[in-house]
């Protein structure tokens, strides 16, 4: 995360200054439940992102004059979604 960037509108509700300046004592390591096979056996990864496309795009090279990239890139940003449309259209 940078550090000059401001802190996203959402929070934790915490407060995480006090969260980092607990130190764990000896006790408290017997709070702590044993971590069991059937534990492990539940447990799931969450891997997280943008769920996966029925169609995804692929990656080709093409090369193209540069008079037309420029005129392509001239109207604006999603140049490349409107130049994908318009190919997808000549079928």
């Amino acid at each position: 995360m940078n550090a000059n960037r401001p802190a996203s509108r959402r929070s934790l509700k915490s407060d995480l200054a006090r969260v980092d300046a607990h130190k764990v004592k000896p006790g408290e390591h017997e709070e702590l439940p044993e971590l069991t096979e059937e534990m492990l056996g539940r447990a799931t990864v969450n891997k997280g992102g943008r769920p996966l496309s029925p169609n995804p795009r692929k990656l080709i090279s093409l090369r193209l004059p540069a008079g037309v990239i420029e005129r392509w890139k001239a109207t604006g940003p999603g140049w490349q979604t409107r130049m994908a449309e318009r190919l997808s259209k000549l079928r």
